[in-house]
């Protein structure tokens, strides 16, 4: 194949033709070890107002993933067309090697492959070019990969153990084979003790469905523990990702330890407590499990005085693996102490940059008591007629010490005129000070919602330690099928574990000081739930709790934090142990508060921000968000309207604009939905003057161009004007129209194109024509 014969073809050739044929002579196998076109990452979420989109420019796609086995990457190779250099992809390349920790990458565009090695021999050169028929084996490469992670021989083995393979196709994420090959790296080296931190939302169950599921079947792990202390969670992991273990799995119960299965599920809390009667892990010997997983590691377990280090210190020849959201390191507590540094980390911050987990808005609201004070008059008393100590009152006193019940009302007016804004069903967690708050909560939002509430009776349920009905109602809160409840209010029981996919909105009308309580909570809402439209979620904050964002050591930005005045809109405009902490003990009224009727309480400030770029906070409307990326694409309006006039097919742009998170249909909603794709990139990022389609069309009709034309043929332009004004440019472009109405009444598709314009090409000159009538005047008189 000549070079010129090369330089026609496109990517796909080039790998289809030259770059595949070439991997496999080198004894690759195309089915279990070549991966093409692999999604390593679907690109962050674009928040801006009340709107969403994907980012594609920052989508994580690789050519070609090779495998030793299912599950275990060991290299890359990005191809480029015949038109660029051969090393012109190595940088991407080097750059999914990096996330993947792999030791090679390779480029090519069908000319050679361009090579980088990070464990060159003697003599050898980092970077080099060479022949397609030079392609590396995969023992080369295996056995580069086992230097580069320090593998040895003796360990193999256990490294490639096979992964479950779904029947449904599921895979791990390329962070969750990372996670679960660094563990399995560790067991085979010896290592007893292993830390996993992947963010809420990141799918840590699944991760540890595989690692038990691959030392299991190598039987290094004949019987394993998963340690959690929620029963919903025990629950969910019998019926979800643990299902395929099947009879071989048990949750443990009645406080008996069955020995005859290989998988067991186990509370905290039914495994020990305080009386030696209560530790019935010590009904089995100590080295009865093999494995032991600890799941939300950092809640305590670690602690020298905990009840729960009992149990690993029962086992302590067991393989013992932590897994937490939120590494914990105080005087208190110390998970990296017990386990050592985490084999692997996988942060909120990295999994809304990959679009894997939700991006939030921040919308925080500033009331005049907490941040001003409120002082009683000398001699007041409460509601009971208690008198009230004089002192001034502010936002730690709210709602732990003091009560204003107006305040109450005005937090849950705020969260139903946000709701009332957006969607009153979208599943909402308030978080109360105590259950006591949670429960007056709970009447403020039924008063609040009104006739959605008086109609659906379970819209708002207080689910707390101590609510039969409301921890009934749990199940249903998390099932994203399930409508109601709708609004739960709660103190702790939700902070940690429960899936609550579709969760738009978390409430914060609680002090938290506790960073790892406050990351435990923004995690309820960091699922992304397609299906269901959950593409993002609001933080609305009533006690300034959002200030933890901005601590070094919470590593999730903010999309937005808007602080609205009473008299705002509440829908955002374009996008040390805890000393609040308190427990699940029902409180009477009025046996530790005051409370007081009548204060008035209202909304003092205001701020809109964005995260920029650059990580800063920055003020960003969508339309500043689509201005400052189509002027990447194109610096000038010069230069947008040349690109416009000399696309055959305008689709092009627009897919390109898209690729940057910009839908021009979202922009119509703000600018206006008369106007077309044209004059909306004009108007945002130029501040063109637009005009309406309709008028572009009859700009057209005025000027007569037709009169060249036979009579079906104008006919048929003047119709395609008519759809311009109805529905835009992708329609009269695409080669459906001509089978609508009013085009099935001139003729089929292929007699207008035949009959009528004498031909396909005549028939393209003469839309290319009619778009450039519609699109030569650019802007309005």
């Amino acid at each position: 194949m000549t070079k010129q014969e090369k330089q026609q073809l496109s990517e796909i050739d080039i790998c289809d033709l030259l770059i595949t044929p070439a991997i496999k002579t080198a004894g690759w196998n195309q089915l279990t070890q070549i991966r093409r076109e692999v999604t390593l990452a679907p690109g962050p979420v674009v928040v801006r107002g009340n709107m969403s989109s994907r980012n594609k420019k920052k989508k994580k796609f690789a050519d070609y993933v090779l495998l030793q086995e299912a599950g275990v990457p060991i290299a890359i190779v990005e191809a480029k067309d015949n038109n660029h250099t051969v090393s012109h992809g190595m940088q991407q390349a080097l750059g999914y090697a990096d996330i993947l920790d792999l030791p090679c990458a390779f480029s090519s565009n069908g000319d050679a492959f361009a090579s980088h090695n990070k464990v060159p021999g003697p003599g050898e050169d980092i970077e080099c070019e060479f022949a397609l028929d030079a392609f590396p084996s995969p023992d080369e490469i295996w056995n580069r990969y086992k230097k580069h992670r320090r593998i040895t021989d003796s360990q193999e083995e256990l490294v490639l153990e096979p992964y479950h393979l779904d029947a449904y196709g599921k895979e791990p994420r390329y962070y969750q084979s990372e996670a679960i090959n660094r563990v399995i790296e560790g067991v085979a080296k010896g290592d007893r003790r292993l830390l996993l931190v992947m963010a809420t939302g990141t799918g840590k169950t699944y991760t540890v469905f595989q690692i038990i599921w691959r030392l299991w079947k190598a039987r290094r792990a004949k019987r394993t523990l998963f340690l959690v202390d929620r029963n919903v969670l025990a629950d969910q992991t019998l019926v979800n990702d643990f299902k395929p273990f099947g009879s071989v799995m048990t949750k443990i119960k009645n406080r008996k330890i069955d020995p005859s299965y290989e998988v067991y599920l186990g509370l905290y809390q039914a495994l020990t407590g305080p009386d030696e009667e209560d530790k019935i892990f010590k009904s089995v010997s100590p080295d009865f499990f093999d494995l032991i997983i600890i799941d939300e590691c950092h809640r305590g377990s670690a602690a020298e005085d905990s009840a729960w280090r009992e149990i690993l210190d029962y086992f302590s020849e067991a393989i013992q693996i932590g897994l937490t959201a939120t590494p914990k390191e105080t005087k208190y507590a110390s998970n990296i102490t017990y386990f050592g540094e985490a084999v692997y980390t996988y942060k909120l911050k990295q999994g809304i940059e990959d679009g894997f987990l939700a991006p939030y808005k921040v919308v925080r609201y500033h009331l005049d008591k907490d941040l001003i004070g409120w002082t009683p008059e000398p001699g007041m008393t409460d509601d009971l007629g208690k008198d009230i100590e004089y002192r001034t009152y502010n936002q730690v006193d709210m709602d732990r010490i003091l009560v204003l019940n107006q305040r109450t009302k005005l937090v849950a007016k705020c969260v139903m005129k946000l709701l009332n804004a957006t969607d009153p069903f979208s599943k909402t967690i308030i978080f109360c000070e105590d259950i006591d708050h949670a429960e007056r909560m709970r009447v403020a939002i039924v008063n609040a919602a009104g006739k959605v509430a008086l109609d659906n009776p379970k819209y708002v349920m207080r689910i707390t330690g101590d609510s039969v009905e409301g921890k009934a109602e749990l199940d249903n809160f998390i099932d994203p099928e399930s409508k109601f409840p709708v609004i739960a209010t709660t103190s702790e029981l939700l902070t940690t574990g429960v899936d609550a996919k579709t969760c738009k909105l978390i409430v914060l009308d609680k002090t938290i000081k506790s960073m790892t309580t406050f990351k435990q909570i923004v995690g309820r809402g960091t699922r992304i739930e397609e299906e269901y439209g959950k593409f993002f979620f609001t933080v609305m904050d009533f006690k300034n709790a959002t200030e933890l964002f901005k601590d070094p050591d919470f590593d999730g930005d903010p999309v937005v934090i808007y602080e609205p005045d009473s008299w705002d809109d509440p829908v955002p405009p374009d996008p040390d142990p805890d000393s609040a902490k308190v427990n699940e003990d029902p409180v009477e009224y009025g046996s530790t508060k005051i409370h007081v009727c009548g204060v008035e309480v209202n909304i003092l400030s205001k701020t809109v921000e964005y995260l920029g770029d650059d990580g800063q906070m920055v003020t960003e409307s969508y339309s500043d968000y689509s201005r400052k990326n189509i002027r990447k694409e194109y610096a000038s309006l010069d230069e947008f309207i040349n690109k416009w006039n000399t696309t055959k097919k305008k689709e092009a742009i627009v897919k390109e604009l898209e690729e940057y998170g910009i839908e021009l249909a979202k922009l119509a909603e703000e600018v206006g939905r008369e106007y077309g794709d044209f004059d909306l990139i004009c108007h945002i990022a130029y501040g063109a003057p637009p005009l309406t389609r309709r008028e572009r069309a009859d700009n057209v009709k005025k000027r007569n161009y037709f009169t060249k034309y036979g009579e079906r043929a104008r006919a048929v332009l003047d119709a395609l004007l008519d759809k311009y004004a109805d529905e835009g440019v992708l329609t009269i472009e695409s080669p459906k129209v001509l089978k609508l109405t009013p085009f099935d009444r001139i003729g089929t598709p292929v007699e207008i194109i035949n009959d009528v314009f004498g031909g396909k090409a005549n028939y393209e000159t003469a839309l290319q024509e009619l778009e450039s009538q519609l699109f030569n005047q650019q802007l309005s008189a």
